[in-house]
């Protein structure tokens, strides 16, 4: 289920004394799979699609993958099913086979990149008994839109997951040196995997706001800690945000209503 607290799409898209309302979301949506260790993109379009978005930053995305999401292009059957327009950055890439992050909008993609910043693979080694070590790759997607007017830059990302944040610091001064090259209003949308009081996300919010949602976000089905963040730049002012309760993956969606000036 997914609680519905969305405004009708035709009043979201007035100006508001101004400012231009603009709804993000931030999902971790786990190759497709939900909770129940069910793949069924069907229900995460169902849930995307009832939460009004304008713009989503997708993490764990598979595009012809493996068998866990049935070879599909993951990001492009999303984009179609809620009629958007899709950037996908890939961060692992074997032949045909991607695996990585993407942003959908309701607005047309002006320019996009994928940036590279350090990663500590999960993927197998070609030599088994050599350990994988900290190193460039790609998968920091960044896009920019004109939403009704207003320039908006775009960016998702999906930090390590390890216990250890050495690679988590890197990647935060690595994402804050590639964000500020440009000027302008800027929203950053991901899965930190780490807590907001966490040591090494402690730069990031030098330049930006986290737009808390009020609860947690994973596990989905009893959900303890917040990984997943919206987090926005000056020339961005949060109008509210919340938790969307849905079983869809195995993180919830956080949702986020912004303003942005003209």
């Amino acid at each position: 289920m997914v609680t519905l607290t969305s405004p009708p799409v035709g009043a979201r898209a007035r100006d508001l004394g101004g400012e231009i309302p603009v709804r993000v979301v931030s999902y971790n949506i786990h190759a497709g799979i939900g909770s129940d260790e069910v793949f069924d993109l069907d229900r995460q379009a169902a849930v995307l699609r009832a939460l009004h978005a304008d713009v989503i930053g997708l993490q764990e995305v598979d595009v012809r993958w493996g068998a866990r999401s049935r070879w599909l292009d993951t990001a492009d059957e999303l984009g179609r099913r809620l009629a958007m327009h899709v950037s996908f950055a890939p961060i692992y890439r074997f032949g045909s086979r991607e695996f990585g992050v993407a942003v959908l909008s309701g607005h047309r993609v002006l320019a996009s990149e994928n940036h590279w910043i350090t990663r500590l693979s999960t993927q197998t080694a070609t030599d088994p008994a050599a350990a994988p070590t900290p190193a460039p790759a790609p998968g920091f997607g960044e896009v920019v839109l004109r939403v009704r007017g207003a320039p908006l830059r775009v960016y998702v990302t999906h930090l390590d997951h390890r216990a250890d944040p050495a690679v988590r610091t890197a990647q935060v001064a690595e994402m804050r040196q590639i964000m500020r090259r440009a000027s302008g209003p800027k929203v950053l949308l991901g899965d930190f995997n780490a807590p907001h009081s966490a040591p090494e996300l402690g730069p990031l919010w030098r330049d930006v706001t986290d737009a808390d949602p009020g609860g947690p976000t994973h596990p989905a089905r009893k959900p303890v800690k917040r990984i997943d963040y919206v987090a926005v730049s000056a020339g961005v002012r949060v109008h509210g945000a919340h938790v969307a309760d849905t079983l869809a993956s195995d993180h919830r969606p956080v949702v986020t209503d912004l303003r942005l000036r003209r």
